[in-house]
Formats: structure tokens, sequence, C-alpha cells
């Protein structure tokens, strides 16, 4: 016997949920509730999630994506640190969906912040797709795919800007120091834009989608942390040459070593740099 599809929230559904808890969305926890139907169902279908994939979602609010989830995925499990949020959320779950929410295992609430969450209870998570708040949606999305390695794919939603960074290439104006730290763990790509008059309350800036597949880091004897101590150290003065940069986190002597054996130019700038260039460079550091 086939499912039925779980009833999806429009905006007055919404709107009726966020009255009955008395919630007013603040700008501190980057909260905007997605209010079309189409628009979820669209980042379902453009994540590639299906009957077989483990989904996590980070910040369901009132639930208009992980209702969308449920009826693709084998399992939803839903990271909400709000406490009025997460009391109303599996409610609305057995309320919409009762098909998915009858089947064992299908969903999960973890009560937590996703940027402490030190597990996923569980199989292992096949994918991440989720609205990121939009004031924390790098360290979040970073914490996860260093935590979760089970990762296979995923598409967020961010403020368009931080989407831009996400997928920039080495020489671009908005590549930096997010656009190497994912680049150690996925291919990431831009994915499409969301307009602002699908959420409530409508935000102040765009939004943007961004996809990611799962790859392994490159090849080195570095560590990630040392790594991603290269990164942060040529990031964090960007008009300054590598030479000068690193000198935040070693000597001049070991820095020439490292650059020359990298053969990157020690008046080069990290913005020149891919992530296989600034491991190969902290590995010459150790």
């Amino acid at each position: 016997m086939t499912s039925a599809a779980p009833r999806l929230l429009g905006a007055a559904d919404v709107r009726r949920l966020a009255d009955r808890l008395d919630l007013r969305p603040t700008k501190q926890r980057g909260q905007n509730f997605v209010i079309d139907g189409n628009t979820v169902r669209r980042i379902v279908r453009e994540s590639g999630v299906t009957g077989d994939d483990v989904v996590v979602e980070v910040g369901p609010g009132l639930g208009s994506l992980t209702l969308a989830l449920l009826e693709v995925a084998r399992r939803v499990v839903a990271i909400e640190v709000d406490d009025k949020l997460a009391s109303l959320l599996v409610e609305t779950v057995d309320e919409r969906a009762p098909d998915q929410a009858a089947r064992p295992g299908a969903f999960e609430l973890v009560h937590a912040d996703a940027l402490r969450v030190a597990e996923v209870p569980g199989p292992p998570p096949t994918a991440l797709v989720a609205n990121l708040p939009y004031n924390i949606s790098v360290p979040v999305l970073l914490h996860l795919l260093a935590l979760l390695p089970s990762l296979e794919r995923g598409l967020v939603m961010v403020q368009a800007e931080v989407a831009d960074r996400l997928a920039a290439r080495p020489g671009s104006k908005t590549y930096g120091v997010p656009s190497v730290k994912a680049a150690w763990y996925a291919d990431v790509r831009r994915a499409g834009a969301i307009g602002r008059s699908v959420f409530w309350p409508a935000p102040n800036v765009d939004s943007g989608l961004v996809a990611w597949t799962h790859r392994p880091p490159p090849a080195t004897t570095a560590s990630r942390t040392e790594v991603f101590a290269v990164v942060d150290a040529a990031f964090a003065h960007r008009r300054k040459a590598l030479r000068g940069a690193l000198r935040s986190i070693a000597e001049p002597e070991a820095i020439d070593r490292a650059l020359t054996g990298a053969g990157v130019d020690p008046l080069a700038r990290g913005e020149s740099l891919d992530v296989g260039q600034f491991a190969t460079i902290a590995e010459g550091l150790r």
C-alpha cells in the first residue's frame, strides 16, 4: 500500500503554528521560515535525496522542509536548538505526515545546538539538507562535514553572499577561508537562487542554494588542523603575500622552504591557491 504524501506547510499554516507558540522570529537565530511548498520540493529535488538516504536537517523550524524530506528519504534526523520549535515539531510531523511518522525510524528529533552536536543517532547519515540559520551557516556546515564522514552529498540554503563564497574558485574575488575549507571535504557548486518572498518574515538579504558532493581530502601527511591553520593565516591579511602572511604561524626560513617545496611563489597571495596547495605548504611546515 502506497503511503500518502505529507501535507506541506503553506503561509497560513506557518503563521498559525507561530501564533500557537507565540513565536516571534529572531534575527539572533537567523529565523526565516519557508512558506512555499514548491520551494521545499525544489530543494529536495535538487538535493538528489532518494529512498535509500538518511538525511540530517539543521534548523527545521516549523517543519516546512522536514515534511518534504520525509516524503522521499528513508530517515530524517532534525537538529533543532529552539525549545518552542522543538516542542512542536514532532506533533507537526505526526499530524501532517502520519504514514511516514508511523514508519519505525523514519523521523527523529535531536534537541540540541548543531554547533555542539557530537554525534547523530541511528544509521550513519548520507545527506545533509537544510535551510541553515544564516548567522552561523558556515560554522555549522564545516562542523557537520567534519563530524559526519559518512555524508555523501548535500544541499543547503544560505545567504547568497555566503553561497558565493562557499562555491568560489581560486582567483575569484569571493574566494576565501570558507571556499578552501569546504573544498577540503567536497566538490562544491552553486545550485540556484531563492527569492525573498518564499520566507516569513522576508529576509533583508537574498538567498542561494549550495550543493556539494563528497570527495577525499588532498593526499597529505599534514592534519586537517594543520592545513586549516595555514589557510586561516593566509587569509588573515588578504593583501599580504604568503611569505609575510604565514609568519604568524612559522619562522621565515621554514616558510621559504615550505613554499619552495610546494612550488608556490612566496609573493603569491592566498586567494590564488587551491586546497591541495595549502595542504602541501602545511606538510612542508611540519
